[in-house]
């Protein structure tokens, strides 16, 4: 069975949005110190096939990556050519630039994913999206979570987890560290 993989930037104390519900405190990091993390990310994607999103973050995705070149990431291509499914019950179309449009998933996403996950294929990565990972956790259907912990305090925020959403034993699998302060920690759940 197909893994689905939780990826999510997280603040040193804690925060995947801060005060404002803006996302950009990670792009603080100079991309220039970031090549390390850009190289693992890219083998990542290779081991995916599907990108879920849920609408904010589909659109906010959509501002930037299909336009986006090798030259500026080097993961645009990879990215940019991998099937994207967003969860949206007010979308109606979700185009990608030149690239093929993004497919729309309406209704309750816990089924659809039960579906997507018992399907043949590689790997899926569920990237920000708080709301619906909020939900597929709650359900138990992350198989792996991937927090990129970033060296910055929002100093408050909106949280991943919260004493309703949050996972029980968790096992470290891997940590990663970067030269721009950044950790990677691969967590995943241990069984009952």
């Amino acid at each position: 069975m197909r893994k689905l993989i939780l990826e999510e930037w997280v603040s040193l104390d804690g925060y995947v949005a801060d005060r404002e519900g803006n996302l950009d405190f990670f792009t603080r990091l100079s991309p220039e110190e970031n090549t390390y993390s850009d190289q693992d990310q890219l083998r990542f994607l290779q081991t995916i096939d599907t990108i879920l999103l849920g609408r904010k973050t589909y659109q906010l995705f959509a501002d930037f990556w299909p336009t986006a070149t090798t030259d500026q990431e080097v993961i645009a291509d990879k990215l940019n050519g991998t099937k994207k499914m967003v969860f949206s019950n007010t979308l109606a179309v979700a185009p990608w630039g030149k690239w093929p449009d993004a497919e729309i998933v309406s209704g309750d996403a816990v089924p659809a994913i039960q579906h997507l996950k018992s399907l043949p294929g590689k790997n899926m990565v569920l990237w920000g999206s708080i709301s619906l990972a909020q939900a597929l956790m709650k359900e138990n259907l992350i198989d792996e979570y991937h927090i990129q912990l970033c060296p910055v305090l929002t100093a408050g925020g909106r949280s991943l987890f919260t004493p309703e959403v949050n996972p029980k034993n968790l096992k470290l699998a891997e940590v990663r560290q970067y030269n721009t302060g950044m950790i990677f920690l691969n967590y995943q759940p241990m069984s009952s």
